[in-house]
């Protein structure tokens, strides 16, 4: 940290150190020549919230889940109104007003925004960290103006979906539609939106995430989860899974795994499961038989 000898204003030496501000003041010019300075000293234990208040120097760490980041300040409480006369009631109301009315568009934007995240990421059961990844990506794309003239909800499903793509959980634009009753098409169209202008880089699913929710729907047996993975990993080996769809590599692999393992189940079945055409199931069907010279039926 570098040491502030003198002013570089007036050159005076008669420096003023504030550490409960955290200041440095020249009290010859009155200029502030430091306003960030780091309080070293111990931190003391607590008891009680009132010495938590008065002792603690931190607050909660910044998070995009907020619309202010977490540093904002609310003008009194309600409890507060008790402990004034009329007069001083209406100028409460009043001033509280006047703070509500002062957000920007894009911070009364974000306000819509994060309620919706967070809804939606308690409806798809994800946690805190999609959260917060996706309240982050979805403010930078508002202070960029990439959000204006669009569907706010549309807009969130897309981020949600993107997060998940990157952080590799299994969820399909059908499970994002379902949550939402946005159609999985109009979501996709702003997810290639949102990905293109904010040139983001976006995993590609591994449809070894799937595998185990469709056999635990398709009521399978743990051999044939071990065998789909296994078809799956000696595929990607092979590099005949490169820009096909995960889900229809997914199908196929339950599908191959449970002629393996004599466990009936038809093409119809597990496509309507997975969510994918019986065609596109067939096709990678064969790509596995062809491929991994597997001794069944195509």
């Amino acid at each position: 940290m570098k040491i502030i000898k003198n002013c570089p204003e007036c050159g005076g030496m008669n420096l003023a150190h504030n550490s409960e501000k955290g200041e440095v003041v020249c009290n010859d010019c009155g200029l502030v020549i430091e306003d960030k300075m780091v309080d070293f000293g111990q931190e003391w234990r607590e008891m009680d919230a009132d010495q938590a208040a008065k002792k603690r120097r931190t607050g909660s760490p910044l998070s995009y889940t907020h619309a202010d980041k977490g540093l904002g300040t609310t003008l009194g409480t309600k409890a507060d109104l008790y402990s004034l006369n009329k007069g001083n009631k209406d100028k409460f109301f009043r001033l509280r007003k006047w703070q509500n009315n002062v957000a920007s568009a894009i911070e009364r934007n974000l306000q819509i925004a994060l309620s919706e995240i967070q809804r939606l990421v308690s409806v798809l059961t994800l946690g805190k960290t999609i959260e917060e990844e996706a309240a982050r990506i979805y403010t930078q794309a508002a202070q960029k103006g990439i959000v204006k003239g669009r569907s706010t909800e549309t807009i969130v499903a897309a981020v949600i979906y993107i997060v998940c793509r990157n952080f590799e959980i299994p969820k399909t634009l059908d499970d994002i539609q379902n949550a939402t009753n946005i159609d999985k098409k109009e979501i996709g169209r702003n997810y290639r939106y949102v990905v293109r202008e904010m040139n983001l880089r976006v995993t590609q699913s591994d449809p070894v995430n799937y595998i185990s929710r469709y056999i635990s729907n398709l009521d399978l047996s743990q051999k044939t989860h071990t065998t789909a993975i296994k078809l799956l990993e000696k595929a990607q080996k092979k590099e005949i899974t490169s820009g096909k769809n995960p889900l229809g590599l997914a199908a196929a692999a339950i599908y191959a795994a449970s002629k393996i393992n004599e466990e009936k189940r038809t093409q119809n079945e597990i496509a309507a499961a997975v969510g994918v055409t019986e065609v596109t199931l067939r096709n990678r069907y064969k790509d596995f038989v062809e491929s991994l010279k597997l001794k069944v039926a195509i």
